[in-house]
Order: C-alpha cells, then sequence, then structure tokens
C-alpha cells in the first residue's frame, strides 16, 4: 500500500500538526506500509534548508519537499503556495493508492484534494481543529467564503474525515458536511528517559530543589488562554518557578513578555524560547506540572507527552483530551476563567502527592491507548476498508 501525506508544512514551528504529520508517517512505515509526505519548505517566517523536487529522509521520514511562494506580504506567504508542488501532484498523484491529507484552508491541501478529486484518487482529510467554532470564528468572513466556494466540495468529496477527538467531531458536525466521517487520536512515541531530570533541571536553572515547577510547553499563539494563566499564576502565594517554553510571532511573544512584567511574575518565571530534544525533553521530565489554558485544541499532542512523563496535568474545556483527563483522573480540568484557574493552582500546591498519582495514572493511560503502533495499526485498517470500500468504523 502506497501512502502519501499533503501537509503545508513540517516546519516545527508551526506546531502540533507537523509533528504529528511526521510521527504518523514514521509509525506507518513500521506497519509496513509506503507512506511519504510531500509539503513545501515553509518554515513559518523562513524556509527549510532542504532539497527541493526530491524524495529525502528528514526527521526519519521520506519527504518531498517543493517551493513555498515567499513574498513580502504576510498572509499570501502564509497561504504556502506552490507552483512546484502543483506540478509534481498532477503527475504523480496517480502513483498512491490513498491521499492523506492534513490541515484545509491554506494551498497544498486544497490543490491536493482538488487534483486527487480529478484524478480519482482516494483522500481523507484530516483538519486538525480547523473545522472547530473557534477556529472558524478567527477571520470568518474569509473563512466562510473560502469554505463554501472550495472547501466544502473539496471537503465532502473525500471518502472520510479524520478526526482525532469527540469534541473536534461535535464542532465540525454543525457544517452538515457530507462525507463520513472517524475518530482516531494521535498517538505518541515514549520519549528517552533523562537520568535525574527533576534534578538536573533544578541545577541548570539554579532552582531550590524542593520548589515546584510550572511548565508551559507550546506554541505562543493567543488561543493558548496566556491572558488567562499569567494572571492566574501571578494570584499565588505559593513558590514556584514558571518555566514558559515556545514561540510565536515577535509581536504576540512581546505582549506575553510585557504582560509578566505587569503581574510582577517576571522574578518567578523562565522565558526559554522554542525547546526541542533532549532540552525538551528534561523540561517535560523534570517539571511538577504541564499547564495549557487553550481556547481551543483539537487534540493536544503535548498533553500526551507530559503524561507518558508522569506529569500531572492542569487543563481547561478547550482541550479535546479534557473529557478524557477528567475520567481518568489524570490531571485537573479547570474553566478558562482567572479565579478557576488560580484555585486549581493552590489545590496542586498544597498537595503535591495527589498531582504524583496522577501523573502515575496518566503514564499508565497513555501505553494502554495512545501509542503510535496501537494508533497506525488502526489507521492501516481504515486505509484497507476504503480500498475496498468498507464502512469505516469510528475508533
Amino acid at each position: 500500500m502506497r501512502v502519501l501525506h499533503i501537509i503545508p508544512s513540517v516546519g516545527l514551528v508551526r506546531g502540533g500538526p507537523s509533528l504529528a504529520v511526521l510521527a504518523m508517517v514514521k509509525a506507518l512505515q513500521y506497519q509496513g506500509i509506503k507512506a511519504e509526505i510531500a509539503t513545501t519548505n515553509d518554515n513559518g517566517t523562513d524556509l527549510l534548508n532542504v532539497s527541493l523536487q526530491q524524495c529525502i529522509e528528514y526527521e526519519q521520514v521520506p519527504v518531498w519537499f517543493f517551493c513555498r511562494f515567499s513574498p513580502n506580504i504576510k498572509f499570501i506567504r502564509e497561504y504556502a503556495f506552490s507552483s512546484q508542488l502543483t506540478t509534481w501532484l498532477w503527475h504523480n498523484i496517480s502513483n498512491y493508492d490513498i491521499v492523506h491529507i492534513h490541515a484545509i484552508f491554506s494551498y497544498p491541501s486544497t490543490v491536493a484534494m482538488a487534483i486527487a478529486r480529478l484524478k480519482k484518487v482516494p483522500y481523507i482529510v484530516q483538519p486538525h481543529g480547523l473545522l472547530c467554532k473557534w477556529s472558524l470564528q478567527q477571520k470568518s468572513c474569509k473563512k466562510q467564503i473560502y469554505l463554501k466556494l472550495i472547501e466544502q466540495a473539496n471537503l465532502n468529496g473525500s471518502q472520510a474525515l479524520h478526526f482525532t477527538s469527540q469534541q473536534e467531531q461535535q464542532e465540525a458536525n454543525v457544517l452538515e458536511l457530507k462525507a463520513p466521517n472517524f475518530i482516531l487520536p494521535l498517538g505518541i512515541f515514549p520519549s528517552t528517559p533523562v537520568y535525574n531530570a527533576r534534578k538536573r533541571l533544578r541545577q541548570l536553572f539554579n532552582i531550590p530543589p524542593d520548589e515546584p515547577i510550572i511548565l508551559f510547553l507550546s506554541r505562543l499563539h493567543p488561543k493558548k488562554g496566556l491572558d488567562y494563566l499569567i494572571p492566574a499564576l501571578s494570584k499565588s502565594n505559593h513558590r514556584f518557578t514558571f518555566i514558559l517554553a515556545g514561540s510565536g510571532s515577535p509581536e504576540y511573544e512581546a505582549q506575553i513578555k510585557s504582560l509578566v512584567f505587569s503581574t510582577n511574575l517576571h522574578n518567578s518565571t523562565l522565558l526559554v524560547g522554542f525547546v526541542q530534544g533532549e532540552f525538551k525533553d528534561l523540561l517535560i521530565q523534570g517539571s511538577d506540572l504541564f499547564v495549557l489554558t487553550s481556547r481551543s485544541e483539537s487534540f493536544g499532542i503535548v498533553v500526551l507527552e507530559a503524561l507518558i512523563a508522569g506529569l500531572p496535568l492542569l487543563i481547561t474545556p478547550g482541550v479535546a483530551l479534557a473529557p478524557i483527563i477528567k475520567q481518568h483522573q489524570v490531571g485537573y480540568v479547570t474553566e478558562l476563567d482567572v479565579s478557576a484557574i488560580s484555585c486549581t493552582l493552590d489545590e496542586f500546591l498544597t498537595n503535591t502527592q495527589a498531582a504524583k498519582d496522577m501523573g502515575e495514572r496518566g503514564r499508565q493511560l497513555v501505553f494502554e491507548k495512545y501509542t503510535w503502533e496501537q494508533i497506525a495499526s488502526q489507521m492501516q485498517q481504515i486505509y484497507t476498508n476504503i480500498l475496498q470500500q468498507k464502512a469505516i468504523c469510528a475508533c
């Protein structure tokens, strides 16, 4: 079976979807599927330094990169137009048994859906939260026009829509799209354990051995709810260190730094920027609480990364995994409200043993349900059902 994955960008600065597609393709290869990615060389404001128009190994998976049109106009640049990709898809898409398209409202995914329809190649679409209520409310006029004139026909022409949570599925259902859909979560590869992570992290930043570390690690974006989290942290009378890891637009990063100072949280906060690799593992494994107070999160792969490290969570209902977290008692789910978040933080800081117990349960939950081996096996069966024109069962 040959499967082609399409995504506008695999640049890590683009956050969860880029990480997810790289991990998914790697896991599918372990299942014996010949899976590849076709994308642009987009890397946010920059371009990836990669070979173009040939299949290369990138992050241990085969990837075809094509040149992104890069004018000085931001919204055109971020649309990720690529004539090279268009030409290649037209001549090569029929060489694949099925196409798995990630994200919408972007040129690579839109043109891939259109070409797959014209060439009669079966395809599924994974919106990555872009059909959720919060996302559709951002630049809503443009998105509604785009959806009605272009994307709706592309979505309805797919063999299936792939949602990663029940919340994402429910929010998209109001659009009354005609394509069948299924729910299959994302997975995770266990990271390498960092020896004595808790002690090493405190030594690195000269933090007292008994001081709790609260970690935010995600893309810096208005939807992440930092405008609630930071004021809530500033209300606490407990000792802690807040590590803020992630990057975003220069304008938004400046806003967050200003908020940290205006709430007098700067003496307790470390801003470490974008992280990856061993340093990222050290942050996750060495901290005491992971926080993600998002307005909207269609899945949240970083939530699994925290859970598998045994880290308890503090999340808000906008994170699609919130019902699972609540059901299995592996973290705190609190409303997106400064007072509510502040009270929950105080609950954690006054009873850290209960939080440790949550962390152990969370680790077990991930190994039981969310490893990439399990998810890729289910994905393979879905591909097979589509190709054999069988019904797709929700997972």
